[in-house]
Parts: C-alpha cells; sequence; structure tokens
C-alpha cells in the first residue's frame, strides 16, 4: 500500500469515527465538558485509532500485527467501559450502546485500512443511523404486536434455513417454475411491502393525507383506497383531500413497479421507465393539484389504514402461490398465442394486483422487451381503472369523478409514451 492509498483509508476510518461521534454527540450535546464517555472528538479519534493499529499489523504482516491489533481494541474497550460505567452509575441507568457504537467504530475503522473502505464507510452509515433512529425503533417494537413477531420469526426462519434448500432450476414440464427464484421474489416484494407497512404504522392517522398516501402506497396501494374511499363516504366534505392521497398511492406504485422490473431485470426497466414514469407522473401532479385546491390538510382519526402484515406466513404463501399461478400461465399463454396470452394474463391479474404481473414478465422477458413492457403497461393500467371504479363505488361519484379524469389523463399519457418509446 503507497503513502496516498494509506491517507486515503485513514482519511475513511477518521470520517466514519467523526459521523458516528456526530450522532452521539448531538445526542447528548446537553452534558457539560467531561460529563459523558465519548462524544464526537472520542469517536472521531476511535474510528482513527483503528486505522492506524490496522496499518502497523498490516506492516507488520505476520500473527503478531493481527495479535496486537485484537489487544488494542481490548484495551480500548475496556477503557471506555470503565467510564461508561461510572456514568451509569452516577446516572443510575443502563446501557451498553454507547460501548458498543465504540467497539463498532475501532472496528470499522480497522476495516477501511484492512478491507474494502466501500464496506467500512457503509457500516459507519448504518451505524449512525441505527443510532439515530432509537425513539422510532423503540417506538415501533412498542406498537409491534406477538402475531407479528412470531410470522415474522417464521418467515425469516424460512428464508434463512428453505431459501438454500430450494433448488435453482425449473422443476415443472413447461420450464416456467424455479422454486429459489419464486421464492426469493415472493420474499422481496413482502420486504418492500413491510416498510410501507412499518410506514403506516409508525405516521398512523395524526399525519397528513400525504404521509399516509405515500406510506401506505409502499405497502397496498389498494388498501390505501378502500380506506380513503371509506372515509370520503362519511366525511364528504374532505373528498378532495382523500382523492389526492388515493392518487399518491397509486403514484409509488408506478414507482414500486420500476424499482422492481430494476432490480429483478434492468435491462427492462429502459423499455418500461418512460410509459410508467409517465402514469405516475401524472398521477402525482393530479395530487399535488387536489392538496392544493383542498382547504385542509389533515383529516381526523377516521384516516387510520388497517393493512395485513406482509410479513404473516399466509399472506407470503399466498402471493407466492399467485406469482407461481401468473408465470405458468403466462408461459403456456404465451406459448399458445404469442404475446396476446401475457396481454391476457396482464389484464385480468392486474384487476388486483401488480406485483405478480411485473415479477413475471421481468424474470421472463428475455429478448422481448418489448412485450413485457406492455404487459406491465396493461397491468398498470387496469390496476389504476380498477381503483377508480373501487373510489367511485366506495367512496361516492364526486370522489369518483376526480379520480376518473386523474386516472383516464395518467392512462393516456402511458400509452402515449408506450408508442414513442416504440414498444
Amino acid at each position: 500500500m503507497d503513502t496516498f492509498e494509506l491517507f486515503q483509508r485513514l482519511s475513511v476510518a477518521l470520517a466514519v469515527g467523526l459521523l458516528i461521534g456526530l450522532e452521539r454527540g448531538w445526542r447528548e450535546r446537553k452534558e457539560g465538558e467531561g460529563g459523558r464517555t465519548a462524544g464526537l472528538r472520542t469517536f472521531a479519534l476511535s474510528g482513527l485509532l483503528g486505522g492506524v493499529w490496522a496499518a502497523i499489523a498490516k506492516a507488520a504482516g505476520d500473527g503478531g500485527g493481527a495479535i496486537a491489533l485484537g489487544l488494542a481494541f481490548a484495551v480500548h474497550a475496556a477503557i471506555l467501559a470503565v467510564f461508561r460505567y461510572r456514568e451509569n452509575v452516577r446516572d443510575g441507568t443502563f446501557g451498553a450502546t454507547t460501548i458498543v457504537a465504540a467497539m463498532l467504530t475501532f472496528a470499522l475503522g480497522a476495516l477501511a485500512v484492512f478491507g474494502p473502505i466501500e464496506a467500512a464507510a457503509a457500516g459507519g452509515v448504518a451505524t449512525a443511523g441505527l443510532l439515530a433512529w432509537k425513539s422510532v425503533l423503540h417506538q415501533w417494537l412498542q406498537r409491534m404486536t406477538r402475531e407479528e413477531l412470531r410470522s415474522g420469526l417464521v418467515l425469516l426462519a424460512m428464508t434463512f434455513i428453505l431459501l438454500p434448500l430450494l433448488p435453482q432450476r425449473t422443476v415443472d414440464p413447461w420450464d416456467a417454475l424455479n422454486p429459489y427464484e419464486i421464492w426469493l421474489m415472493t420474499i422481496m416484494i413482502a420486504f418492500i411491502s413491510f416498510v410501507g407497512y412499518v410506514a403506516v404504522k409508525l405516521t398512523g392517522d395524526r399525519h397528513g393525507i400525504a404521509i399516509t398516501g405515500i406510506a401506505g402506497g409502499l405497502a397496498s396501494s389498494t388498501a390505501v383506497t378502500m380506506t380513503l374511499a371509506q372515509v370520503a363516504r362519511e366525511n364528504p366534505e374532505q373528498r378532495t383531500l382523500l382523492t389526492a392521497g388515493v392518487l399518491l398511492a397509486s403514484a409509488v406504485m408506478s414507482g414500486r413497479v420500476l424499482a422492481i422490473a430494476g432490480v429483478i431485470n434492468p435491462s427492462l426497466l429502459t423499455a418500461i421507465a418512460l410509459p410508467i414514469g409517465a402514469i405516475g407522473a401524472v398521477l402525482a401532479c393530479g395530487a399535488v393539484v387536489l392538496m392544493w385546491r383542498s382547504a385542509d390538510g389533515e383529516v381526523g382519526d377516521g384516516t387510520a389504514i388497517t393493512l395485513k402484515n406482509p410479513f404473516e406466513l399466509a399472506t407470503v404463501l399466498k402471493f407466492g402461490a399467485v406469482l407461481a399461478i401468473v408465470l405458468l400461465a403466462t408461459k403456456l399463454l404465451t406459448g399458445a398465442v404469442g404475446a396476446a396470452g401475457a396481454y391476457l394474463v396482464a389484464a385480468v391479474s392486474g384487476v388486483a394486483d401488480v406485483d405478480a404481473v411485473t415479477l413475471s414478465m421481468a424474470r421472463g422477458a428475455g429478448g422481448d422487451a418489448a412485450i413485457a413492457a406492455i404487459a406491465i403497461f396493461i397491468a398498470v393500467a387496469v390496476n389504476t381503472v380498477s381503483k377508480t371504479m373501487m373510489a367511485w363505488w366506495i367512496g361516492g361519484a364526486g370522489m369518483g369523478r376526480l379520480m376518473a379524469v386523474v386516472s383516464a389523463l395518467a392512462v393516456v399519457a402511458g400509452a402515449v409514451a408506450l408508442l414513442l418509446s416504440g414498444a
């Protein structure tokens, strides 16, 4: 390692310490000088110390260097543990987070010199994020039910124990069903939905419809539509704002489709970015206009959204079964009647869900991205229309008309974009 690279790696070690120390120092900023175990400077020095000892160990090039690094780590942790113990005794509290964070800072500083600096930097960001989100995480734990905890643990066990055992090849005569891929894609969708599920639980019903629509759209835009439409029926004077929330959820759904396709098949993303992006953009613009027209920015307790835990085993298995059916139907119908088969599956499936169609088309697009792009567009368009009909039926004609106008513009914009993209 030359001098420039060493300086670069030590700089990353120092930056990791500064980042973690910034969070720790800010949290205890009201403490006077000498009133806390470790703050900004101590954590910054801990990161740099880990990097320096790693450089010494690397220069030594034998087992002695690794032993010296281990001893330095142990001494560093022991010294801070003593001071943290005294602080806990003084305050009458319990807590080891500061010590663990300091140990991790030292270790990440050493990793910045010994290993990939990208991993060290990512570890520093993740550590600072976990420390900063203390209240959010604790609030989430307080709201978590026993059923949610149980279903999450069961799903994690099935994922990390069952997934490696599943065959990574097709097992059916039609060469369509790969158990490993189906389960992996199912878990990915469950995780994305869980992000929205947690966001809805954390924001609750005390926040604005915009947060509700965006967070709920990550989990289920259909559930958002049903919930806010029911609120609109009970509060017709707020239907403009509530319609904006539904449109925001649908716009997030469009972005979710692009994200899923990009992860599974990045080459397909270029084919669907323009039409699906156009639909999402029009829906988002419609939501902004309706919010601007609305006189009130929030509604009362009626906006609470009831969502099923996406990590519930029954929910996961149900989606996995739907995905397998869509994959098989797409393969059989496409082989029998060509592109029309894929379009038929997309239209039927899109009434209730677009994730399964997106995953199916992204996985099987192969060299014909045009067919996959059209099929995904059909699924998104049908889903948009079905939610408009749902809003009209549940929320009344006033909400339905607003939804119909914006949804029609969105579908038309997507169709024009699809034609311009050459699909």
